[in-house]
């Protein structure tokens, strides 16, 4: 094997055992928060050592900025790939906010991390800038599909792109978070499945409603 060669191969290692230590840490984190988390389980689950995942992130805080960066930067990313210039506003928000409610139903972790930062007031995540950034991307998404309803008279002028953030997203993380009491009370499973198409278009049909003139 050449030198170069090898170099790649280890970038490569290097990576997939970094993705694995995220992986395995998100699920950490998720289930116990932060403080209930322990570093040497994550290291006995990925069969590494301590020392490594240290040497990866610096220690369990940077590890744990590091899931939360990951987890919003996953659903950023999937809010990137709506082609929202070549779909009327309308048909934009609708699919903005079924692309959050299916990625929430699936990522179930998130929302306990999300969940758990709550708890603990944002302390950590006040100090990650890259997290503001990240976040505001989706207002600005959302901001420019709005702009291009209102010029084209099919939304209300007083909207507020960040109340429609909030929209989607409460709708969609209650949906997720509160399954379990929402049964225990209700008798009805928020996540069944043949309930799911009537709640994504109840979602839709909320939001897009809520902007209409």
């Amino acid at each position: 094997m050449t030198q170069e060669k090898a170099v790649v191969e280890r970038q490569r290692d290097a990576g997939r055992t970094r993705t694995e230590l995220l992986d395995v840490a998100t699920e950490e984190f998720a289930e116990n928060g932060y403080s209930g988390a322990r570093v040497d389980e994550i290291a006995a689950r990925t069969r590494t050592t301590k020392r490594m995942i240290y040497y990866y992130f610096g220690g369990k805080e940077q590890l744990y900025l590091a899931v939360l960066e990951r987890a919003y930067a996953e659903i950023r990313a999937a809010e990137r790939t709506v082609d929202v210039d070549h779909l009327d506003p309308v048909a934009a928000v609708r699919r903005l906010a079924e692309v959050t409610f299916d990625h929430h139903e699936a990522h179930p972790a998130f929302i306990k991390l999300v969940g758990v930062e709550n708890a603990q007031h944002a302390k950590h995540m006040n100090h990650v800038a890259r997290l503001v950034d990240l976040n505001s991307s989706a207002v600005d998404l959302l901001r420019g599909v709005l702009d291009r309803g209102r010029a084209e008279g099919t939304f209300r002028d007083d909207v507020d792109a960040l109340d429609v953030h909030m929209m989607i997203s409460s709708f969609c993380f209650f949906r997720v978070a509160n399954r379990h009491t929402w049964g225990a009370l209700f008798d009805r499973d928020l996540l069944d499945e043949s309930r799911r198409g009537h709640y994504r278009t109840m979602l839709g049909d909320l939001v897009t409603g809520y902007l209409r003139k």
